[in-house]
């Protein structure tokens, strides 16, 4: 690393919270009655935890509607009651990418077995049938690395950019860089929203034109807001939510030894509002449902019951949306 750039960091630091898991946290997959709910969604892992805890407090009538299953976890999942609606036995999908796919094609199959995904990036490529991305509340995300890592904990955000661009000046050289470069595992909404914010394509990516980039670590994906992941030669960006929510134990604790990074001199804050790398997070819902309930009581508009709920929002870890419940981004 070009220490004229990057000057080295090796100060630690005391009191982080390590693999210890609150009673009281969000339940993986939907808990409690009824089993099966009239809204099952799948997708981010950005925004699991809160779905899962949203899904435990939003009622109609009495009942819980909201079934939010987990972006890891059991192979398969099973989102409607198969007495009623069977067929609904399918693969587990892993981030936004991946959930947006099994919404598609299970509209596409009008089979009722998704009725929603989470996203924490937004894509508005072409679905037929079309879908509506609905925000709900803000995140930001930082670069995330060791407290003994030779990565500064201050870096301006055009020397983030070069080291994800493997600039030889600060990551060295091939074949043995020393700086591993994270991105988490394909399909990931986090990987698509931060290559965009460091300049890259995922193409490009995928094509080997950052070598020093990798997404697998001994041979398994490496899976997003995980910090278990790190070395003190290695670097990968993390939710700032996710990481305030691990950190308060309010969901399951796998930040290893990570810390987060500050970027242009604005320390990444809880709640997020004022950090410079931030993002929408959303909700996607057929278009065709936006005035349909439940889609519409729970999910569409500032007095939905999801943007009724500001203090579960923000006990993930998530800034309230001022946007919340806009159905104007859709799909062509």
């Amino acid at each position: 690393m070009n220490s004229k750039k990057i000057a080295i960091a090796a100060v630690g630091i005391a009191g982080l919270l390590t693999g210890t898991v609150s009673a009281g946290m969000a339940v993986a997959d939907p808990s409690g009655t009824p089993t099966y709910r009239q809204l099952s969604g799948v997708g981010s892992d950005t925004t699991q935890g809160v779905m899962n805890g949203l899904a435990n407090v939003i009622t109609i009538g009495g009942q819980k509607v909201i079934g939010s299953y987990d972006a890891v976890g059991s192979a398969n999942i099973t989102t409607k009651d198969p007495a009623t609606t069977p067929g609904c036995t399918i693969a587990r999908p892993n981030g936004s990418g991946a959930g947006r796919t099994a919404l598609s094609n299970s509209l596409a199959a009008n089979n009722g077995c998704l009725d929603f995904s989470r996203s924490s990036s937004l894509n508005l490529a072409a679905a037929t049938p079309g879908l509506t991305y609905v925000p709900f509340a803000v995140d930001a995300v930082s670069y995330a690395i060791t407290p003994t890592s030779q990565i500064p904990r201050k870096l301006a955000l055009t020397d983030l950019k070069a080291i994800y661009h493997c600039d030889p000046n600060y990551v060295g050289t091939g074949p043995n860089y020393d700086v591993t470069v994270y991105l988490p595992q394909a399909g990931s909404g986090t990987r698509s929203f931060w290559e965009s914010t460091m300049g890259i394509t995922d193409a490009d990516v995928v094509a080997g034109v950052y070598p020093c980039i990798k997404d697998t670590k001994n041979g398994s994906p490496v899976e997003e807001h995980d910090g278990r992941v790190l070395d003190d030669k290695s670097i990968a960006p993390f939710s700032i939510a996710q990481y305030d929510a691990q950190s308060s134990q309010t969901i399951a604790d796998v930040r290893g030894r990570a810390i987060l990074g500050t970027i242009d001199d604005v320390a990444p804050n809880t709640l997020n509002s004022s950090f410079g790398v931030k993002r929408d997070v959303y909700n996607v819902i057929p278009t065709s449902k936006i005035g349909t309930a439940p889609w519409s009581t729970v999910f569409v508009g500032s007095n939905s019951l999801v943007c009724q709920q500001a203090n579960v929002i923000n006990t993930y870890g998530f800034a309230t949306n001022a946007n919340c419940g806009d159905t104007s981004k859709q799909t062509p």
